[in-house]
């Protein structure tokens, strides 16, 4: 006996859902019945496009500019790729779901998608990593043990999240079996809870390091207020500008994630779609902003693209040398 689901559910369960009302066997067909335009989709499709503009401007940068070969922007050119493949996966997602209505294709792309946002929250951390370990180890920081660490990180990142992104297509999926459905089909379940279990591990260390970095900041401005005897004054402005800062980072990528990784505990396949595009939506957004706290407000990012919008700024000018802890 087939289960009932919520009429509000089937109305919307298009895009990041295969649709109820056509049979998983018209699937593979080529004259199967178009499907009515999802208003979410058209947004998730729109958020997609800005997304991929934004950091491909971000990739491309630091792949032609030889100054940014440094663990600091190697980092940084990760998350943009990460939010990048993002990007165009939600692309191809609306084109795919609305076009071909393939299993196969919907598999690729939504392995494609936990890939690439397994990668930027993975990417996100070891951001924090090196701005933690920048002024924890200030002195040794700019060596050779600095390059290796990144490596390694780059590819326990990379490598973590593309073995994420290869379940679904590999079978751990609910296309046999509706009942072992999660809100994001063809995800099963236990999928998307072992994804969120992680994001939120991820998250409290980076919680956790980021208290650190905060009572590391206070520390040094408070020596550094002794030594200029402006304790009143510079050690007030310099502390609050540290600890603001942190707390947009950290803030900004809560807000967005944290809504959709407590739904995917909680929600169930039987509830309706409208409470998945909701906590969806936000969590994309932080591929959007992550460009803009990450790297256009990089000065050296600003030179590069002053320079190729208008030449204002010379192409030949010397970059100045800038630890983790100033981005």
């Amino acid at each position: 006996m087939k289960e009932e689901v919520p009429s509000n559910a089937s109305e919307e369960s298009q895009g990041w859902f295969l649709p109820d009302n056509v049979s998983r066997n018209s699937l593979y067909l080529s004259e199967a019945p178009p499907l009515p335009l999802n208003p979410w989709d058209v947004v998730l499709c729109i958020s997609g496009t800005i997304i991929s503009c934004e950091n491909a401007i971000v990739v491309a940068i630091i792949f032609y500019t030889p100054a940014f070969r440094t663990p600091m922007f190697l980092l940084i050119g990760s998350l943009a790729t990460a939010d990048l493949l993002a990007g165009l996966g939600l692309i191809f997602h609306f084109a795919f779901i609305y076009c071909i209505q393939s299993e196969v294709v919907n598999l690729i792309t939504v392995g494609l998608l936990v890939t690439s946002f397994t990668a930027s929250v993975g990417s996100l951390l070891a951001i924090t990593i090196d701005r933690y370990l920048s002024l924890y180890n200030a002195l040794t920081y700019y060596s050779e043990r600095t390059f290796t660490r990144t490596y390694i990180m780059l590819i326990l990142t990379w490598g973590v999240s593309i073995c994420f992104g290869h379940l679904p297509v590999m079978g751990w999926n609910c296309l046999k079996d509706d009942s072992t459905c999660s809100i994001v089909k063809p995800l099963t379940k236990n999928n998307l809870i072992i994804l969120s279990i992680s994001f939120f591990m991820v998250f409290a260390l980076m919680l956790q390091l980021y208290v650190q970095i905060c009572k590391i900041v206070c520390r040094h401005a408070h020596q550094i207020a002794l030594q200029r005897h402006f304790l009143a004054t510079s050690h007030y402005v310099t502390t609050r500008k540290g600890i603001s800062t942190l707390a947009v980072i950290l803030g900004t990528f809560a807000s967005c994630w944290l809504p959709f990784a407590i739904y995917c505990l909680l929600g169930d396949y039987t509830y309706p779609a409208l409470y998945t595009y909701m906590t969806v939506l936000p969590a994309t957004y932080n591929s959007m902003i992550n460009p803009v706290i990450y790297a256009f407000r990089n000065q050296e990012i600003q030179k590069v693209l002053w320079t190729i919008c208008c030449g204002c700024i010379s192409s030949s000018m010397p970059f100045r040398s800038r630890s983790p802890s100033d981005v």
